[in-house]
């Protein structure tokens, strides 16, 4: 059974502005899966689809073979836990007035999940390579790829099966780009990933399945290291053309 499965899902903001045509698409249990698109491609009106944000004008879209109903309360809490979102700015995601114990336990606060709360931060901040006794220090004291480690701290904290990434390494430097994929693989081994990029040279470092998006309708999809390959849609190729792309590790097998 597919965690995520997108059934011909369409969505406008207007009548007259269709941001998502006929798309679908499936996300397995440990799936990664790159959505790459320019800017206004529909990448970003997808994930809030998936979110649970809004819904679909027509077709349908499920999490664990039930339909997400963001009317759903019941349903809604329990897919909060299950699905978390990583942002792509990591100075506007992070509350400056909190400390880092106290953001990475928001999660936990909000979806009341039962057990030892400092435990879960502390295990969680060891997972993204932060030591364990930074929880008493505020966001400003870290540099941008430490807060987007925290930002991913605050994400897994609650066990989720699925991770949603927004362009969240757009924002970082070259060298700590390479470290948050290289954290993100190893996430990946444990939940699946969806991850929104505009950057196909990190998406075939991350990802092995790939979904080329164009104005909303998905033009290409399959394994990475095969789309890249031999693309086969035009837009696929000026795509590999023109977009930069970093030297990272291979796909992973």
């Amino acid at each position: 059974m597919s965690l995520v499965r997108v059934d011909h899902v369409s969505f406008g903001y207007t009548a007259n502005r269709r941001i998502l045509d006929d798309v679908s698409l499936e996300i397995a249990p440990g799936d990664t899966i790159g959505l790459v698109g320019e800017s206004g491609s529909g990448k970003t009106t997808l994930l809030r689809l998936l979110l649970g944000l809004a819904h679909p004008d027509s077709g349908t879209i499920t999490f664990d073979g039930k339909p997400l109903d963001p009317g759903n309360g019941t349903f809604m809490r329990d897919f909060r836990r299950q699905a978390q979102v990583v942002f792509q700015d990591p100075y506007s995601s992070l509350d400056p007035r909190q400390t880092i114990q106290s953001i990475i336990a928001e999660p936990l606060r909000s979806l009341k999940i039962p057990g030892d709360h400092a435990k879960m931060v502390s295990d969680a901040l060891e997972a993204v390579d932060l030591d364990r006794d930074v929880g008493t220090r505020f966001p400003h004291q870290f540099s941008g790829g430490q807060r987007q480690r925290i930002a991913i701290a605050r994400a897994i904290v609650p066990g989720p099966r699925l991770l949603l990434a927004d362009e969240a390494v757009s924002a970082l430097d070259l060298t700590t780009r390479i470290r948050i994929v290289d954290l993100l693989v190893g996430l990946s081994k444990t939940m699946s990933l969806l991850f929104v990029s505009h950057d196909i040279g990190v998406v075939a470092a991350l990802c092995r399945r790939i979904v080329i998006l164009e104005k909303g309708r998905i033009v290409e999809a399959g394994d990475t290291a095969t789309v890249l390959a031999n693309p086969k849609h035009p837009y696929t190729q000026r795509l590999l053309a023109s977009v930069p792309r970093l030297t990272l590790n291979k796909v992973p097998s």
